[in-house]
């Protein structure tokens, strides 16, 4: 039986690295008494598998890893029950049944949505009315939004735009924005790198560290084109 589970990171917790947080869950699933199954073999480990982990010092509203298990209790005693373990800052909100057939939650994930803001509002130099043109203009009207990615294996230039399915301001303290960008294995876009494109267009001073990213939820294509959350692949279990 295939589970998916969503859980958020907020405060100190947003400091832990992919591995630690994996861990964590180990754990956490032990002392829960969720009745996971493990690999064979010599070294048995819990089969769990994360979708699209967020880098340190991100926050996140959405996350999600699958586990396989052999009998479950319900939704809401297993959240009750994961959250009775959880440490500050981590809270399970949704644990589903997946159908059989479904693929991991890293090998559906086809885009992520995003909000970054300013951790101090003093620090803040945007202006409202001269953002809004900028973005049009930098943003929205064009067709072209050319950076230099760099991954492990490369240093490539890119076009963006394609990569790019919403873009929007919002008011988190003074102004902030909202991204849903492309996610998981094909072009994985950071968020950080967008903004940096625009601050460079407008001449204004980009400082990451200034910035808290907060990531909303993480998204596959249905069938019919649609972007809809990991977690409405599954189902609540009663």
């Amino acid at each position: 039986m295939k589970i998916r589970i969503k859980f958020t990171r907020h405060g100190s917790v947003k400091f832990l690295g992919h591995l630690d947080l994996m861990r964590y869950f180990q754990k956490a699933i032990r002392r829960a008494d969720i009745d996971i199954k493990y690999s064979e073999g010599f070294s048995p480990h819990q089969i769990m598998s994360f979708a699209a982990p967020i880098g340190v010092g991100v926050e996140s509203c959405g996350e999600y890893f699958d586990i396989e298990v052999h009998s479950t209790m319900s939704s809401q005693e297993a959240i009750n029950a994961l959250n009775a373990t959880m440490a500050d800052g981590i809270m399970v909100t949704q644990y589903r049944q997946l159908p059989d057939k479904t693929p991991k939650a890293m090998a559906q994930v086809a885009a992520a949505t995003y909000e970054l803001y300013y951790k101090n509002p003093e620090d803040n130099p945007l202006e409202l009315g001269k953002l809004e043109k900028q973005v049009d203009n930098y943003i929205i009207a064009t067709n072209e939004i050319l950076v230099t990615k760099e991954t492990k294996k490369s240093v490539r230039e890119i076009n963006l735009k394609p990569f790019i399915y919403d873009f929007r301001i919002i008011d988190r303290n003074g102004p902030g924005f909202f991204m849903m960008l492309s996610a998981g294995s094909i072009e994985n876009i950071k968020p950080q790198l967008v903004l940096q494109y625009l601050y460079e267009k407008t001449g204004l001073s980009f400082d990451i560290n200034q910035i808290q990213i907060e990531r909303q939820d993480v998204f596959f294509k249905s069938k019919k084109g649609e972007f809809l959350p990991l977690g409405a692949a599954g189902d609540c279990i009663e």
